[in-house]
């Protein structure tokens, strides 16, 4: 019977080579797209040697493409309840079916008490999930400020060198660390809702600063009035800002993702935007900013694990954060042992 039983069972997968992943990444192979995800995603020693390796083949690939047939990265926030995902659905929907493959990479909260996440991005779009021009990638953001995983920026390095060619990042919220996204991405889009009054207090000023456009979604039937009153009020605080590019003024302007009103004007803004920094060189050199926080980012990311796994602070770890909880030590010189630890 175990005979037969094993008889039946699929044959193991034969494991890929990097020449397998680059190779089929870069023929836009979907299936073999998520798989790699999944190897550079994963924590084990020998599928971040292996993602390394091809990671660096796909930079370089992306290297020799003229600036203007690299993808459009774009980052989108926006408080809870504004409708990112009915927008995101509607948007990429606009897009694909004027021929662009939009790839979502849509950050999924974790759970603080369990670390899990929901995972519905899908569901979510299902409409977009079913497009064969689109690439939906729910990551769990597992406790990251503003909802953005250690390995978005290497996701996104290969959905363009799959030949997507507008990366849409979506994060958890406006309240979070937006910095980061804003940091890896071309564009920063920020979703308002009508009635800015309010809306306003909720939305903290840096995200106004990082913001490349303010699009107000549902306006629409009753709240077209309060959705143009809110965009002058956007527009005015705007106006006070200091924002990030000499060669680009935000706009404010007017979406209803679930009518699919406006959304022709978001991307007339959006190539707008890319052909002024490009023209200027300040996409480029934007891009190069970003492989440098890339850098420091995964430097940190480096560090803090070597920190946590060291025999030495592994042994007195639990004994400081004791101590600092009931305020036997202070933080600052629990700091100094542990990193006395770490340093012998």
């Amino acid at each position: 019977m175990a005979e037969a039983q094993a008889a039946v069972r699929a044959p193991a997968r034969t494991p890929l080579t990097v020449d397998d992943h680059v190779d089929g990444v870069l023929a836009g192979n979907r299936a073999l797209l998520g798989r790699t995800i999944t190897i550079i995603e994963s924590r084990s020693p020998r599928h971040q040697e292996m993602a390394q390796e091809i990671l660096l083949r796909l930079l370089n690939d992306l290297r020799h493409r003229p600036a203007d047939k690299r993808a459009h990265r774009i980052g989108i926030t926006g408080v809870p309840g504004v409708g990112k995902s009915t927008f995101i659905e509607s948007f990429g929907c606009t897009l694909t079916g004027q021929g662009h493959r939009v790839a979502v990479l849509a950050v999924d909260p974790s759970s603080s008490l369990t670390g899990g996440s929901i995972l519905g991005d899908k569901t979510r779009m299902q409409e977009l999930s079913n497009d064969p021009n689109a690439f939906i990638r729910p990551s769990p953001s597992s406790g990251t400020l503003g909802g953005v995983t250690r390995t978005t920026r290497a996701t996104m390095v290969v959905c363009e060198a799959a030949g997507y060619d507008v990366l849409l990042v979506e994060t958890v919220g406006a309240g979070q660390n937006e910095v980061a996204v804003a940091d890896m991405t071309d564009f920063f889009l920020v979703l308002a809702l009508p009635g800015a009054g309010d809306e306003l207090q909720g939305i903290k000023k840096g995200v106004l600063e990082l913001a490349d456009m303010i699009a107000v979604n549902k306006a629409d039937g009753d709240n077209q009035v309060r959705a143009k009153q809110a965009a002058v009020h956007y527009g005015n605080a705007l106006k006070i800002m200091k924002h990030t590019s000499p060669n680009w003024t935000p706009p404010v302007t007017l979406v209803s993702a679930l009518k699919g009103q406006g959304l022709d004007k978001v991307w007339d803004l959006l190539k707008e935007h890319k052909a002024k920094l490009t023209e200027s060189g300040e996409l480029m050199e934007k891009r190069r900013r970003q492989r440098v926080g890339w850098l420091w980012g995964m430097l940190e990311d480096r560090l803090k694990d070597s920190l946590k796994s060291h025999p030495k602070v592994v042994e007195i770890l639990p004994q400081v954060q004791h101590d600092v909880a009931e305020g036997k030590l202070t933080v600052t010189l629990g700091v100094e042992r542990i990193f006395e630890a770490y340093r012998s």
